[in-house]
């Protein structure tokens, strides 16, 4: 039993399921507009935490660049990706905005996500090779 549960480790245990499924998403800012900076990305990461406990996901990393973040999610099997993705664009857009008027400025609808956006399973690759990939995002200053 002691093995079995140390095999077990890195996996996400809920009440009916065990799981391993990682996605990694792309989002990119409206227009692909060059609006996002380092302490941007920090409140985006710290948005997608905030929401992580509600959604019941793991947010493994994230970072991105002037124009799109790259974030790697290990979800339960009951969560779309779809559905995943529309919470999480929609609380850090709105969280970001309020902690930086003006962007309100740079759009119309104040949205800062385009509606597109990147899915991949993380199978093809280690987690830790993704990691390393998100973690080598150019983190603009």
């Amino acid at each position: 039993m002691g093995v079995h549960n140390e095999l077990l480790n890195d996996y996400l245990r809920r009440r009916h399921s065990v799981s391993k499924l990682v996605v990694h998403l792309i989002f990119v800012t409206k227009y692909r507009r060059k609006l996002l900076d380092g302490p941007m990305i920090a409140q985006i990461r710290e948005s997608f935490l905030s929401a992580a406990e509600r959604l019941e996901v793991e947010i493994m990393e994230v970072d991105g660049e002037a124009d799109h973040v790259h974030v790697l999610v290990a979800y339960p099997p009951k969560l779309p990706v779809s559905v995943l993705v529309n919470n999480l664009k929609s609380i850090s857009s709105r969280y970001v905005r309020q902690l930086n008027t003006h962007l309100r400025k740079q759009s119309n609808s104040g949205g800062l996500w385009s509606r597109s956006y990147f899915a991949c399973s993380a199978g093809g690759a280690t987690i830790e090779t993704l990691k390393a990939y998100v973690r080598s995002q150019g983190t603009p200053e």
